[in-house]
């Protein structure tokens, strides 16, 4: 099979409607658009979501909620998470991507969370620490970077 052979399957296409062609074609005089009014008329017709002068129903429905453009988005790992590597590892995005403990990295980077304990020597990057999980891994004898 070529390129310039594929059609396609019976029934899959239509002929376009011929409109005021004749009172034969069924499609004749007013073309299928009936007498006179607004949709009669050459680019007639109202926008989407006009109602006919009524208030609309998304001016009529309240306002919800509040999205704040400038909130800051982490990817959150818990401490007690971290446990899976060896000892001395340096710990950053890409080994826990590697390691498939996230799927992805938030715009702002990774944030490490001082849930459970961690006994392991490891170096730690983030874009950010709380101060538990901070403490915790420097009293496990590691360090927590900011990055």
């Amino acid at each position: 099979m070529k390129l310039h052979e594929i059609i396609p399957s019976e029934g899959a296409t239509t002929d376009r409607r011929r409109l005021g062609r004749g009172i034969g074609s069924g499609l004749g005089k007013t073309s299928g658009k009936g007498h006179k009014g607004q949709w009669a008329r050459s680019g007639g017709g109202v926008r989407p979501g006009f109602e006919g002068g009524q208030m609309p129903l998304t001016r009529r429905l309240p306002k919800r909620g509040f999205h704040n453009n400038f909130a800051k988005a982490y990817t959150e790992i818990k401490l007690s998470d971290l446990e899976v590597f060896d000892n001395d590892t340096v710990v950053n995005a890409k080994t826990l991507l590697e390691s498939g403990l996230v799927k992805n990295i938030a715009k702002d980077g990774i944030k490490i969370l001082g849930n459970g304990e961690i006994t392991k020597r490891l170096t730690v990057e983030a874009a950010k620490f709380t101060a538990s999980a901070q403490s915790k891994i420097e009293a496990a004898g590691g360090k927590a970077e900011v990055k």
